[in-house]
């Protein structure tokens, strides 16, 4: 039986072409499996081949994503595949849109089933698991196995043309589409079992799980800028010269507190970022790239503001968990209230 055609869509560090340093290469092929690919190889079992596989630096993508998009399609295209996939992404955001872009563009303008894999907190995959059938990973490579036994089977079935069952049933991230089905028993009946078990405080599983939303209630408008207090809050990742804390440049397990009073200006000598999901080139010659503190000083000498706040507090967005973020930011709310700080100026990348 004629094996399986499988593309496989990877970034410019899992093909072992470099990190950050080469971020910005444009789209290119290889003949057959790459780095993760040789993985998928040994999972496929003998019914699948990688045909070929495409590369696109994280960086290129990000900032060339139409262009790099249909690149990366006409590449796909010629080599007839019969299934997709891009990833495993883990935890890494710009791969992780950059694989799911993907995805979705080869399902919808090629027709061709795909399959992805990230970590549930990646960004990539809040936006494009609806698209494409996204297996769960773990935050890092340490879940590679892991990753692609889920994948691989998945893209043979999908490849073959069978049914998918549910999230549940095979794995996948919920994609919130729904589908009709047919059931032993009528709603009805179901609805009066389930209403049964939860006023006999008997264990029950909704049909119709509903999306839960983390909502922060705004707070009013500053109401005399010129005689407040602002303070600086950045995931970007500055720090000062040399990141006396050690913060790391993904998946930040602190965050800093650092001192800017009569600082006027951070450039090369006296600060930098830590941060290792972008091109630190531009930030490390100017922090005020990163956090305007040139701006607000001059701000402040002329008052349009009250007065700079005499810390910034700043940490590593770049792969760093939800429950981390939030931690961190409690700790530095205390730290603003207690010095009377009426607005936050918060910077990323």
């Amino acid at each position: 039986m004629e094996k399986i055609r499988v593309v496989h869509y990877i970034n410019q560090f899992y093909a072992g072409i470099g990190g950050e340093d080469k971020a910005d290469i444009a789209p290119l092929e290889y003949q057959g499996a790459k780095g993760p690919g040789i993985g998928l190889m040994q999972e496929f079992k003998e019914q699948a081949d990688i045909v070929a596989t495409v590369v696109c630096g994280d960086s290129y993508f990000g900032e060339n994503i139409d262009e790099a998009t249909g690149i990366i399609l006409e590449m796909i295209k010629k080599h007839n595949p019969d299934v997709v996939i891009t990833g495993p992404a883990f935890n890494a955001g710009r791969y992780g849109v950059a694989a799911g872009a993907v995805a979705q563009a080869v399902k919808y303008k090629l027709g061709i089933p795909t399959v992805s894999g990230m970590y549930e907190e990646n960004p990539g995959a809040d936006m494009f698991k609806k698209f494409t059938y996204m297996v769960e990973t773990k935050s890092s490579a340490v879940g590679m196995k892991d990753a692609l036994q889920k994948m691989a089977p998945l893209a043979i079935r999908l490849a073959k043309g069978e049914s998918i069952g549910t999230s549940a049933e095979e794995g996948y991230m919920e994609r919130g589409i729904r589908v009709n089905t047919f059931m032993p028993e009528r709603g009805a009946k179901r609805a009066v079992d389930m209403l049964m078990a939860k006023l006999n405080d008997q264990p029950f599983e909704t049909e119709y799980p509903m999306p839960v939303f983390d909502r922060v209630e705004p707070q009013p408008a500053v109401k005399d800028i010129t005689k407040a207090r602002i303070a600086i809050v950045s995931s970007g990742g500055p720090v000062p010269k040399g990141n006396p804390e050690h913060i790391e440049s993904s998946s930040a397990s602190k965050y800093g507190r650092y001192s800017i009073e009569g600082v006027m200006d951070l450039d090369e000598t006296n600060g930098e970022t830590a941060h290792g999901g972008y091109d630190p080139c531009y930030a490390n010659e100017d922090l005020d790239r990163v956090i305007p503190l040139d701006v607000l000083r001059e701000m402040e000498a002329a008052g349009e503001i009250g007065s700079l706040h005499n810390f910034y507090y700043s940490t590593v967005g770049n792969g760093t968990s939800v429950a981390n973020s939030k931690a961190y930011a409690k700790e530095i709310a205390k730290f603003l209230k207690e010095d009377h700080v009426d607005a936050v100026i918060l910077t990323s990348t």
